[in-house]
């Protein structure tokens, strides 16, 4: 499967990076080879594999969710490089 230069530089938009045109080069190279070898995966018979989020059978151990008193506000706002009299202030992120 190959990746175009074109698809590179989309994915560098998105990711908000600043590519040189070498960096592209390499980058289209390397995705078609990565995208390449997981192609080859698909050749696999995987007709009697089952199906596993994890190699390992292991199981989160979770403890009972529990009713508990909150911090304080004035706590938790006291090392807040920035805030109002009741939240913390954040720089705003999209444009």
């Amino acid at each position: 499967m190959k990746i175009t230069r074109k698809e590179v530089e989309h994915v560098a938009k998105l990711a908000r990076l600043a590519l040189r045109d070498e960096e592209i080069e390499t980058l289209t190279n390397q995705l078609g080879n990565i995208l390449t070898y997981v192609e080859k995966l698909n050749e696999l018979d995987t007709t009697n594999i089952e199906p596993t989020s994890h190699v390992l059978p292991i199981k989160n151990v979770l403890r009972e969710d529990e009713e508990r008193k909150s911090i304080e506000r004035e706590k938790a706002l006291g090392n807040a490089p920035d805030r109002t009299e009741e939240f913390f202030r954040v720089p705003k992120v999209i444009e």
